[in-house]
């Protein structure tokens, strides 16, 4: 468990699920330009960001290419890390192929799987949220043939021209991949991540959980001292987490760029 000490005034940050990219490059660029928006805004009390997956649409890391685009995101990110505040990543179902590119190149540590942090004495169990808990077997099937090394040897094969092209396509159309086929509230009852976290709380007690990947911002008590927050997404709510050093509390990022 990473403990992160919150000095007075500052705050810690969550995002996921921008799917930067989708449709296209040119039509998320409003989106791209409010989420840098925010992140020059949250920059100045930030004791540490935490970017919860698929951020983009597709990702995929060749030895010598990465995809087209999104520099300001790049670049805003690389800019906050050089200042000293902490970004951590979490690989989303979107880009599980990142493989060394953020951690070189921006100096980001990527997660691929949940992480458990203490930020001053409050417990966070954190992570993307994808193909945990019970269901969604589909979606399982389908992650464990893309993160399989022999299929990712074989697509690197293809030209970058033609894999991303096709990965592209398939992150769209595909609702496996895409999340598009569940991106309604199912009732807590049936909420797959709600399920899961109260089964991680029978072995060990976490004030917070915290996910992306259902693209619907929740809070759901689960008990008396603990919380499941998903933080929707950067599509269609806008939405973020943010947590003061007490609380943690989900807002609407509202501001027109």
């Amino acid at each position: 468990m990473q403990t992160i000490n919150i000095p007075e005034g500052k705050k810690v940050y969550f995002a996921s699920d921008n799917h930067l990219g989708a449709p296209t490059i040119e039509q998320s660029y409003p989106r791209e330009k409010k989420f840098v928006t925010w992140l020059d805004e949250i920059k100045e009390d930030a004791a540490a960001i935490f970017l919860l997956g698929d951020l983009f649409d597709f990702w995929m890391e060749y030895k010598t290419v990465v995809p087209k685009g999104f520099t300001r995101t790049l670049g805003k990110l690389a800019e906050i890390a050089d200042s000293g505040i902490p970004i951590f990543y979490f690989v989303g179902n979107h880009d599980l192929w990142m493989n060394g590119y953020f951690e070189e190149e921006l100096g980001i540590p990527v997660y691929h799987q949940p992480q458990q942090f203490t930020f001053n004495t409050t417990t966070f169990f954190i992570g993307h949220g994808d193909g945990l808990g019970p269901g969604d077997i589909g979606y399982k099937r389908m992650k464990k043939v893309f993160t399989n090394p022999f299929c990712k040897w074989l697509f690197k094969w293809l030209h970058p021209d033609i894999g991303v092209r096709l990965a592209q396509h398939l992150s769209v159309k595909n609702k496996l991949i895409s999340g598009d086929d569940d991106a309604n509230f199912l009732g807590e009852e049936k909420e797959w991540l709600v399920q899961y976290a109260k089964r991680k709380l029978e072995t060990k007690h976490y004030d917070y959980f915290v996910f992306g990947h259902r693209h619907l911002p929740l809070e759901i008590k689960l008990n008396e001292k603990s919380t499941y927050t998903n933080l929707g997404d950067w599509v269609k709510y806008y939405t973020y987490a943010v947590f003061n050093g007490e609380k943690l509390t989900l807002k609407e990022y509202k501001i027109i760029v």
